[in-house]
């Protein structure tokens, strides 16, 4: 990289790096990637929206690919209840990545989808349970939501594990640390099926330079916040004050492109 070319983007977007630090920091965790506040962190910076699933989808992949790798050691996957779930979600990511839209439906569904996130992050705590009832498991309703919710995030840019999380804990699927866990490849999975749909598309274009740099920032992040950040925050405090951050963004994004 081109050290002046480094220094300009330094001076210009160190609010940026600054935000996707501490997001990956918080998120890393407990076990989300992040993309919902990539997201809309991007979208009030003046970014092109046609770099913004890109960016945040590949900020994903490097968070949570030290939480899978993280989990997978504590051999937290029961794999005959994950596998039904991300084959799913992984096809339709794909295609939901493939779907070109214009601007303005882009940032209207962008608006709607953050502040669905919000609403969930904020009341997740209600519907966190500590037992398993295995009564509720019902492979084919986990699957299928399981797949909506991949298209959604492989059409807007997040992972969607935001969604699955409070999801699965509602319907008791398991364990809070195997939900933790499954949501974690559940991300992995479907930003790397969102990311190769949408690299299809026609109007796909990426500032590289800074798209590594966020990467950098974001995996520094990650590998500090799974050491240091259960000592300062709790999740809860942590889904609460992100959750406040997506509901503004998601507010004005709405706002600007409603008229």
């Amino acid at each position: 990289m081109d050290i002046e070319i480094i220094t300009n983007l330094v001076a210009i977007y160190w609010h940026l790096f600054l935000l996707f630090f501490i997001i990956a920091i918080l998120y890393s965790s407990v076990g989300f990637g992040g993309g919902s506040s990539y997201l809309a962190i991007l979208a009030i910076t003046g970014i092109a929206f046609t770099q913004i699933r890109s960016i945040s989808l590949l900020c994903n992949i490097a968070v949570v690919s030290l939480n899978v790798f993280h989990y997978q050691k504590q051999r937290l996957y029961d794999w005959k209840k994950v596998i039904p779930i991300i084959s799913f979600s992984i096809p339709l990511a794909f295609i939901g990545g493939l779907i070109e839209v214009n601007k303005n439906i882009f940032f209207i569904t962008l608006g709607f989808t953050l502040l669905l996130a919000s609403l969930v992050m904020w009341f997740n705590k209600k519907i966190v349970s500590m037992h398993v009832n295995t009564n509720q498991i019902n492979l084919s309703k986990n699957s299928s939501y399981a797949g909506i919710i991949g298209f959604i995030s492989g059409m807007v840019g997040i992972g969607g594990g935001i969604f699955l999380a409070p999801l699965l804990h509602l319907r008791q699927w398991d364990t809070p640390k195997r939900i933790a866990a499954t949501a974690s490849l559940f991300i992995l999975l479907n930003s790397i099926s969102g990311i190769v749909g949408y690299s299809l598309n026609s109007d796909v274009s990426l500032d590289w330079i800074l798209t590594v740099m966020l990467i950098i920032v974001v995996l520094a992040g990650s590998f500090l916040g799974n050491r240091i950040s259960r000592q300062l925050l709790t999740p809860i405090q942590i889904k609460k004050g992100t959750a406040l951050l997506i509901a503004f963004v998601s507010i004005r994004v709405l706002m600007k492109y409603f008229y």
